[in-house]
């Protein structure tokens, strides 16, 4: 997907399929970022909820009952 005028475009889709769930690396490629550092360099900002979901994962491992 390549931006053109129409930055903007790509901008929300881009955000929305993060903020919706797909994986970084599907949006990455959707972009046709070479790799997927460039796709979360510049849209890691939309989805700050990815730490705060992380920790709780983790943290459900580390602490889980029976461990």
């Amino acid at each position: 997907m390549k931006s053109g005028g129409d930055a903007w475009v790509v901008s929300i889709h881009t955000i929305l399929g993060l903020q919706a769930g797909v994986h970084p690396k599907v949006v990455s490629e959707r972009l046709g970022h070479a790799t997927i550092s460039i796709t979360l360099d510049t849209y890691s900002h939309a989805i700050p909820a990815m730490q705060e979901e992380a920790a709780a994962l983790i943290a459900g491992l580390v602490f889980a009952e029976g461990n």
